[in-house]
């Protein structure tokens, strides 16, 4: 039997667009956007602060999300993908400067933005991040019994 937190981080790993649905008020939104992880499984992305999910997130910290293993054929398919909740905010400098690192390193034709650029507050855009509190491993190819494997993270 394959280990959940194995597979967790390889799909972390080989994936690259991460959903992630924010709420104001009574109205919840869903960005796709690309992503980077450290270690501790902590997600980073960077966006324009003037989008909804940007906006939303300086007043509700609270986010849900979805990465998806790359499907080929579609609807029939066994499902793997992961599921989280937790919490996102724009970096502070050390964080910023991990996911600025993390983030060309698995897009190499990414933009290189100067970190002196991006501490800048009134600069467009901003690095989030994003620690799940847990992450459920939905994968009916590795667990045909019992696909919903949740683990909590730290």
């Amino acid at each position: 039997m394959k280990d959940a937190r194995a597979l967790i981080e390889q799909y972390l790993r080989e994936a690259k667009l991460m959903s992630i649905a924010t709420a104001s008020g009574n109205r919840p939104w869903v960005a796709s956007v690309w992503y980077v992880h450290d270690k501790d499984w902590n997600l980073y992305f960077i966006s324009k602060k003037s989008r909804r999910h940007s906006l939303e997130l300086k007043k509700n910290s609270c986010v849900a999300g979805t990465i998806t293993k790359l499907f080929v054929i579609g609807s029939g398919e066994k499902v793997r993908g992961l599921q989280f909740e937790g919490t996102a905010r724009e970096c502070n400098w050390k964080e910023l400067k991990t996911a600025n690192d993390l983030y060309l390193r698995k897009y190499r034709k990414a933009e290189h933005i100067p970190l002196s650029m991006l501490r800048l507050a009134k600069f467009v855009a901003a690095y989030y991040i994003v620690k799940p509190k847990s992450i459920v491993l939905f994968d009916e190819v590795n667990f045909p019994k019992d696909p919903r494997q949740e683990v909590k993270v730290a």
